[in-house]
């Protein structure tokens, strides 16, 4: 098969083909099919980890999710941004009549009818979602968050132009490429420790002949970083909290802690006046997220009660105990599963859905009692500094 797509390299007495393909282009599947029929491969591998594998393969999957799991491992914030992610495909699948990721599914089904092994050869996207996450500063990650929800709410028809130029990128690459801009290490992550990956999984793969099939924004990378040798489990590492961090998180709460007792002991009315301060600023903000989130009148004053006290530990976050009472209050049916992959297609149908409100609620009711501590925490401050003026 000759086509400018498809490249062609010796490794070690063995032939590797990769072939870059459009993910939002039919003709990617097609060309799929027919080089894997005409090279009739030892091994194909793909660009998809075993959660997406997964994803594309069991359209089941989320009757199976445990939201209340997800909230108390603190995970809901890495799946709702998977889901905006997705919810995007299915907007671009809408619009141009496409089905995400459908030359993956067919590499799939080659490699099954003329009996090559299979190779999942990315980088779990949890892995690459934490390691993401973990680098970006708390300015950095809001920012991140609200040009996501950003990305939802606005749904903009995409131009031939955008078109073409999505035609040679990953599905995940171009979603985010905007970002990038804001956000450089985003490149690094989702792109060039991807290339790494991907070359490396490459490589260690069986058979003479393996064909893998790739967004064609990796092919430059993955034929870079063939000649080099990587260590996966060094990829694959996500950073544990640093003791700084760790440090600054548990410092906030015994200062302001630490401030208020000074102030009581000195003027109670002022000690007083800061407690109910760090209470209404806390609990209001908390609640006022929720509220965003339209969350259950029981849920929102939860949020209100619990934001001051989770705030004062760096263990526990407001939007767990708010999104926990979201999901006794509005449990998820069979249905708010289902319907998951097609709700996330709309605004509408992201708070609709009891899966992804419950996820939302959780988010923007953290969020309001981070930006409480923060200002609450300055108001303790100030009137402290006043009383002892």
């Amino acid at each position: 098969m000759s086509n400018e797509n498809v490249h062609r390299i010796e490794y070690d007495g063995r032939q590797i083909i990769l072939i870059g393909t459009a993910h939002v282009s039919k003709k990617s599947a097609e060309e799929v099919k027919l080089l894997i029929e005409e090279e009739k491969p030892d091994t194909v591998c793909i660009e998809l980890c075993e959660s997406r594998y997964k994803a594309i393969m069991d359209s089941e999957r989320w009757k199976n999710t445990d939201i209340v799991k997800i909230i108390k491992e603190g995970k809901s914030l890495i799946l709702l941004i998977n889901l905006i992610m997705s919810s995007y495909q299915k907007r671009l699948a809408r619009q141009f009549g496409i089905k995400p990721g459908q030359e993956m599914i067919q590499a799939i089904e080659s490699a099954s009818e003329h009996g090559a092994v299979l190779c999942l050869a990315d980088r779990d996207i949890q892995i690459t979602m934490r390691r993401l996450w973990r680098g970006l500063g708390f300015w950095g990650k809001a920012k991140l968050f609200y040009q996501l929800l950003l990305s939802l709410v606005i749904d903009e028809e995409i131009s031939e132009e955008e078109l073409e130029k999505m035609k040679s990128q990953d599905m995940l690459t171009s979603v985010l490429d905007d970002l990038s801009q804001s956000f450089p290490s985003l490149k690094a992550i989702i792109v060039d420790e991807r290339d790494k990956y991907l070359a490396q999984k490459i490589k260690e793969t069986s058979g003479n002949k393996v064909v893998a099939v790739l967004g064609a924004a990796h092919i430059a990378g993955i034929k870079k970083e063939l000649a080099n040798d990587q260590d996966l489990n060094e990829l694959s590492k996500v950073a544990p909290t640093s003791k700084m961090t760790k440090i600054i998180g548990w410092s906030i709460p015994v200062i302001i802690l630490g401030i208020i007792i000074a102030t009581l002991s000195v003027d109670k009315a002022s000690g007083i006046d800061q407690i109910v301060s760090w209470v209404l600023w806390n609990g209001s903000l908390a609640a006022i997220g929720a509220l965003i989130a339209f969350a259950h009148p029981l849920s929102i004053l939860v949020a209100f009660l619990v934001a001051p006290i989770s705030s004062l530990t760096p263990l526990l976050a407001a939007g767990w105990f708010v999104g926990l009472t979201e999901a006794i209050i509005r449990k998820p049916n069979v249905q708010d599963f289902e319907n998951i992959a097609e709700d996330i297609a709309t605004v509408k149908g992201f708070w609709r859905n009891k899966v992804t409100h419950i996820l939302l609620v959780v988010i923007l009711a953290n969020l309001g009692s981070t930006f409480g501590t923060f200002i609450g925490g300055a108001d303790v401050i100030k009137q402290f500094m006043n009383t002892f003026q």
